[in-house]
C-alpha cells in the first residue's frame, strides 16, 4: 500500500529519494526494517518503513509526512499485519501555522465511522492529534476496505488547500515538538529502536530520516 500511496504524493509532488546510510536496513525486536526518505517537492520530507519478522506473521508498513513547504498536518500511516488482523492507524498531529480543519477527511472518516473502530487509548500526544485521524481493526478480509479508506485519505491530503510556508522556523518547531516528545516519552516502535539502536542513534533516525526536522 505504500507504493500506491506514493503514487498518490508522486502525481502532484516529484518525489526525489534521500540518502540514508546505515539506516535503509535496520534489525530490531525479531523484526526486520526498511527505510526510504524522500523529498517531495512543494509538499516537504516523507519517509516509508517497512518491518516484516516472526516467519513473515507480521508485517509492518509506515509513511510519514512532514510538510515543510505547505501548511497541512503532519500525516502518519501505520498499517500491521500481523496474526490474521489488520490494523489500520492514520493519524494527523497538528503542525498548522493557521488553525483549520480538513472537510474532506471529515467526511471519509464520517463515511465508515462505527465499522471496525479500534481504541486508540490515551497518550501524551493527544492534544495535537487532530479529529481527522483514523484508527481501525479487522481481519485479513477487510484489506480491500481498508486500501480504499487509506488511499481515499491520501488523495484527500495531497488534495486540500494549503499556503506555502512562509516561516520555515515555526514550521519545522511544530513538527520537532512532536518528534521530540516521541524521543521523550516514548512508546511502542520508539522503545523497540532505542533498545537496538541506543538513545543517541534513535535520535538520529527519528529526527534526520523518518521525520525529516533536522538536515
Amino acid at each position: 500500500m505504500t507504493d500506491k500511496l506514493l503514487d498518490i504524493i508522486a502525481a502532484k509532488h516529484r518525489l526525489c529519494e534521500k540518502e540514508v546510510g546505515s539506516f535503509k536496513k535496520l534489525s530490531a525486536n525479531g523484526m526486520k526494517f526498511k527505510i526510504t526518505a524522500y523529498n517531495a517537492e512543494g509538499l516537504g520530507h516523507i519517509s516509508v518503513m517497512r518491518a516484516s519478522g516472526f516467519f513473515g506473521l507480521m508485517k509492518m508498513d509506515t509513511l510519514i509526512i512532514n510538510p515543510t513547504e505547505l501548511d497541512l498536518p503532519l500525516y502518519s500511516y501505520d498499517r500491521i499485519y500481523a496474526m490474521g488482523n489488520d490494523t489500520l492507524i492514520i493519524e494527523l498531529y497538528d503542525t498548522l501555522l493557521e488553525k483549520r480543519s480538513f472537510e474532506v477527511m471529515q467526511n471519509i472518516k464520517a463515511a465508515y465511522e462505527g465499522q471496525f473502530e479500534r481504541d486508540a487509548g490515551q497518550h501524551w500526544y493527544d492534544s495535537i492529534k487532530l479529529a481527522e485521524s483514523i484508527s481501525k481493526k479487522g481481519k485479513a478480509k477487510q484489506k480491500r476496505l481498508f486500501d480504499k479508506i487509506t488511499a481515499k485519505n491520501m488523495s484527500a491530503y495531497v488534495d486540500a488547500p494549503a499556503a506555502e510556508v512562509e516561516n520555515k522556523v515555526e514550521k519545522r518547531e511544530k513538527a520537532s515538538f512532536y518528534v521530540e516528545g516521541l524521543l521523550k516519552n516514548g512508546g511502542p516502535s520508539t522503545d523497540v529502536f532505542k533498545k537496538a539502536l541506543g538513545e543517541e542513534k534513535t535520535a538520529e533516525l527519528f529526527r534526520k530520516v523518518l521525520f525529516g526536522t533536522e538536515e
